[in-house]
């Protein structure tokens, strides 16, 4: 056998390497992969690793010889065991397609549908992904994740190799993500920048995250309030200029203007009471400027969630005259590529 360097899959996202390589290599016993590790045999992205690292997709993974008694075991073991899509479950996720070509899809993933399983989570579009294939034999890859109550535009690769140059594109931050939400209260300043440390939070086994200027990551987000109802409520358009877990969320609350709905982060103050307005997240990945993998530049625009058309009814904020995500005036091309 010969060195072998191996793409991480987008649906491996977040697997800890000794647990990728378990998967892979079952007869690979934990002690001989921490001396491959220690002596830099194995390596991510030309890198020397630990065990406990966290795979991302798109990362190469160096894979130095192994004997016969560790040959790879065969992918389909694992990942072919997903249940069935339920007709049902197949016209919803094949109905929020809202772009479709040969290397991309594009979801405007529904709200309340999460992205990937998950303790007690046995719902999600990872395992309706068999119902996304079309004229491809290949299921399409996630490369990113959307929150299970976010709504909005979600974007997946048709092969391994479109999914790896997509999840790059995420991870060098060309990808620029616009989402709209609807907080309580106003925004003050109406525009600037949220500079705002962010780690997980103690106690929370990693489900929820905090502001920590110590200890936390750089966590960036560009905001502007676009319309207001007094200063009840208001409509904001925000985009982040990282990506940590639950960040545009956490930024809101840290304003002092939590996400309506919210109550993860926001708590009680999240929630408009006796207005008649939902008490679901009103937060809404608009839209998304991405390198296509063929080249170019694909851009998507997601129309609202029903709730969160209602409740911007409710307020008699205009739609219609919703800023331009792009900054070029092409609001009303819901795809573009350039």
């Amino acid at each position: 056998m010969s060195v072998t360097t191996v793409t991480v899959a987008a649906d491996e996202a977040d697997i800890r390497l000794d647990r990728w390589f378990k998967r892979h290599y079952p007869g690979l016993s934990h002690g001989r992969l921490e001396k491959l590790l220690r002596t830099g045999q194995v390596r991510v992205d030309g890198k020397r690793a630990k065990s406990n690292q966290r795979l991302e997709p798109g990362q190469a993974l160096r894979v130095p010889p192994l004997t016969e008694e560790t040959v790879p075991a065969e992918r389909t073991s694992f990942f072919e065991k997903r249940s069935r899509v339920s007709p049902e479950d197949e016209a919803m996720i094949r109905a929020s397609v809202i772009y479709k070509d040969a290397s991309v899809l594009v979801l405007n993933k529904p709200p309340g549908l999460a992205t990937q399983g998950g303790t007690g989570v046995t719902r999600h579009v990872d395992g309706m992904l068999d119902a996304l294939c079309f004229d491809l034999p290949e299921r399409p890859k996630l490369v990113h994740r959307l929150d299970k109550d976010t709504s909005g535009v979600l974007v997946l690769g048709r092969s391994a190799k479109s999914a790896a140059a997509l999840a790059k594109a995420f991870r060098s931050r060309d990808a620029k993500k616009i989402y709209w939400a609807l907080v309580v209260g106003l925004p003050n300043p109406p525009q600037g920048v949220i500079k705002a440390p962010m780690s997980k939070q103690e106690g929370s086994g990693g489900e929820k995250m905090q502001v920590d200027p110590y200890e936390g990551l750089s966590a960036v987000t560009d905001y502007r309030v676009v319309e207001s109802a007094q200063k009840k409520a208001a409509w904001v358009q925000l985009e982040p200029r990282t990506g940590r877990t639950h960040q545009v969320r956490v930024h809101c609350a840290y304003m002092g203007t939590p996400i309506v709905g919210d109550g993860k982060y926001g708590g009680a103050d999240a929630h408009l009471q006796g207005m008649g307005v939902s008490r679901k997240l009103h937060l809404h990945a608009r839209a998304i400027s991405i390198p296509h993998p063929d080249g170019g530049t694909l851009r998507v625009i997601a129309p609202m969630a029903e709730h969160m058309t209602e409740s911007f009814d409710f307020f008699g904020f205009e739609l219609n005259e919703a800023p331009d995500p792009f900054g070029d005036g092409d609001e009303t091309c819901g795809v573009c590529i350039s």
